[in-house]
């Protein structure tokens, strides 16, 4: 265990990283759950000879003779089920739907000589899948040539149609020999039923050997305790001897050598290319023969671990899932416990309530009763189909995944490699099969539901169950939650299976410089919107939900960070009405002759800011300001003419000239630069509360801004004043 999460140790997972270990007796039991993959969809047994069909199911190859069907040049399908047996047990597809079975959209071409061909009639196999009549009686599959040892020769235009996806094929002249053998699943099959064989026996004992208990893997020697003590003590050069348990023992003893693939096409050829574009290993031949030439095509061993690690890859999320769906099924098997016990106390409370009453609540009585005990079977009829379901999926994923392990220790690369793209593209899927909402609990294990004994005598017959509990804790929608600029927008929303009231929300947020919580919201809605934060401040933020029972608990705290430099244009809402703005109201003028004051849309508090003007037009030597100033400064004086202000005016500027503006809450400075010649600064006792960028001017001048800006290199913040003076 790691992390509280199992994990599927392997041969092949330790090259990948994975160095845990587990007894071979665990392994074996979890071996039983992927039997479902060894077996046959057509005959329901365990493969036997399996081959690879184009659409990546395997089938044996006996089933695959079993179901084949020739497909007459002139017959159409509507004259073959018209000369057919006539019998009603035979299903015909729809021709409508053949398209699902052709070339361009079954998502696979032609494949080792196979094309597509039109649909044939079909049937139920034993296993519950729709199969095709045998075009030979169905027991001639199960008997060999004379001498030769082989399957009678497959008839000439046969057709074969996969029993799972039903995607139907024509043989070339081949036959079933040109479909490639699934060696790696065909070893699985025989480890799997070898560990299912009797349990092994001591092979030193003389008679009736008993169970043996260990394998020495030096000697290679199953031994009972009795036969071990006497016959391999742990000492001397027998104490350097590693053993090991029987299954494990039997595992590794019987571990094949590694088989000499050859090609399919070229029995003399080894396989020992991959073509990434037809998905298959090749040999020198084909490659000669010029079938690859536009193709891709890489080493066979380079290909081999590539898809190696990405099936080990898959098959560690594929693990987490199956742990995270273990840990499920033991919350939703808690929960039957918790209904049944609240269900239990809450019609004990009932029940005493209730008597308490006068006779005029029996009837009354009766159907509250009743209605409880339908929510009490619903929510267990819930929850208990949900362990059922979730049962069956990890049994299916566990099977799976046992199924991938056992492949993955397959050392033939070209059988490995037939099969690898199907198994990773299941994993994938599988993996996904246990996303959001697959292990969230359907139904909560609570009763919300109170009976309120108050009300007075005659309204007996209104009696039902009222809502007396606080509202759960909200939950912060993340997705929706953002900040921009220096503001913060925050949402949220009731759990999924909360059924109280709520009369409204409450949030609130810290300081930005970890304070105290301070309410900035209440209401109904559930999304809001905080403007006028402080730049490059970190704010925590948490909401809770209230009504008439109380105030119920805070959801969990959410951190957001604000923008690190302010971007800010000109007001237009606050600004003097003789003020004109353009260009997105970065461009102001004004049509007076008179001073007219305008300011930024973003007021600051704290921090250091730093942003430009430009003098687009300066005629006729006007005055203009430049400062901060509050928000209820006189808008038709100059800027700085009264204590809501501060400012610069005129002082050498032109046209063409930029006036800068530094502000520095941490020193308590305001500092003016004038085509990059510093102007100042000006220092103030107490810089305290809301400022804005602000500036005053005329008819005679037109200004553009530019904020955002980064603090100028000369000046450092916290250090001593860069002018040397403080005016």
């Amino acid at each position: 265990m790691e992390n509280g999460k199992e994990k599927y140790p392997h041969p092949e997972f330790i090259a990948f990283g994975h160095r845990e270990s587990v007894s071979a007796s665990t392994s074996m039991n979890k071996m039983d759950e992927m039997e479902e993959e060894l077996k046959c969809p057509v005959c329901g047994s365990f493969f036997r000879e399996p081959i690879i069909l184009p659409c990546s199911h395997n089938i044996c190859l006996a089933c695959a003779r079993n179901i084949l069907v020739q497909t007459p040049d002139a017959e159409s399908p509507q004259s073959s089920r018209a000369s057919g047996s006539g019998v009603s047990d035979y299903d015909y597809l729809d021709l409508d739907k053949m398209s699902l079975y052709s070339e361009a959209d079954s998502g696979y071409g032609s494949y080792g000589g196979f094309v597509s061909a039109p649909t044939t009639p079909c049937q139920k196999s034993p296993n519950g899948v729709r199969v095709f009549p045998p075009a030979v009686p169905p027991q001639a599959h199960h008997h060999l040539l004379p001498h030769t040892g082989v399957l009678p020769p497959v008839p000439r235009n046969s057709c074969l149609t996969c029993p799972q996806c039903h995607r139907s094929l024509t043989l070339d002249d081949r036959g079933l020999r040109g479909f490639p053998k699934n060696r790696v699943l065909e070893g699985v099959v025989d480890r799997y039923q070898q560990s299912k064989a009797a349990a092994l026996k001591c092979q030193l004992c003389e008679k009736n050997p008993r169970e043996a208990t260990v394998m020495c893997e030096q000697c290679d020697v199953f031994y009972c305790d009795p036969c071990r003590l006497r016959c391999h003590p742990p000492r001397g050069p027998l104490a350097k001897h590693r053993l090991v348990p029987p299954a494990q023992g039997r595992i590794s003893r019987r571990a094949s050598p590694r088989k000499i693939s050859t090609c399919t096409e070229h029995e003399l050829e080894n396989l020992s290319m991959y073509c990434v574009q037809c998905k298959t290993p090749v040999c020198y031949q084909c490659l000669e023969d010029g079938k690859h030439s536009t193709h891709e095509v890489k080493a066979l061993g380079a290909m081999w671990k590539l898809h190696k690690g990405q099936l080990s890859q898959a098959l560690n999320v594929l693990s987490d899932r199956a742990t995270e769906a273990k840990e499920f099924l033991v919350q939703l098997r808690n929960m039957v416990q918790h209904i049944q016990e609240n269900g239990v106390e809450f019609e004990a409370c009932l029940v005493a309530q209730c008597d308490a009453l006068i006779e005029a609540l029996n009837r009354r009585k009766a159907q509250l009763l009743s209605r409880v005990t339908k929510e009490h079977e619903h929510k267990l009829s819930v929850v208990r189909d949900q362990i059922s379901h979730c049962t069956v999926k990890l049994r299916q994923t566990t099977g799976l995944m046992e199924y991938c392990l056992e492949v993955i220790k397959e050392n033939d690369p070209s059988g490995f490699l037939q099969i690898s793209d199907a198994l990773i593209r299941r994993v994938h899927m599988t993996e996904n099969q246990w996303g959001k909402g697959s292990l969230t609990p359907r139904m909560s294990s609570d009763f919300d539901l109170t009976l309120d004994s108050g009300p007075l005598l005659q309204t007996i017959h209104q009696l039902d169950f009222v809502q007396m509990k606080v509202p759960a804790a909200p939950i912060l929608q993340l997705e929706e939650c953002c900040t921009q600029s220096n503001s913060a927008t925050l949402s949220w929303k009731q759990p999924p299976l909360s059924t109280i009231a709520v009369d409204g929300y409450i949030l609130e947020l810290d300081d930005g410089t970890g304070g105290q919580f301070r309410e900035v919201y209440v209401g109904t809605e559930t999304i809001c919107t905080v403007d006028g934060l402080h730049f490059n401040s970190t704010y925590k933020s948490r909401v809770k939900a209230f009504n008439s029972s109380g105030v119920g608990q805070y959801s969990k705290t959410l951190v957001m960070q604000t923008s690190e430099i302010a971007w800010f244009t000109f007001d237009s809402a606050s600004a003097h009405p003789d003020i004109i703005l353009s260009n997105d109201n970065l461009t102001v003028t004004c049509n007076s002759y008179d001073d007219r004051v305008v300011m930024g849309n973003t007021g600051f508090s704290r921090g250091v800011h730093y942003w430009e003007m430009t003098i687009d037009r300066y005629d006729n030597h006007p005055d203009p300001a430049f400062g901060i100033a509050r928000g209820d400064v006189m808008k038709d004086v100059m800027l700085g003419k009264d204590d809501k202000a501060w400012a610069i005016t005129d002082g050498g500027i032109g046209k063409g000239a930029t006036v800068g503006v530094l502000l520095d809450f941490s020193r308590g400075i305001l500092l003016f630069l004038i085509n990059d010649e510093q102007q100042g600064p000006v220092a103030f006792n107490t810089l305290e509360g809301m400022y804005y960028p602000a500036i005053s001017l005329n008819r005679n001048v037109q200004v553009t801004l530019h904020s955002g800006l980064p603090i100028p290199d000369f000046y450092t913040p916290g250090e001593s004043d860069p002018a040397g003076s403080v005016c």
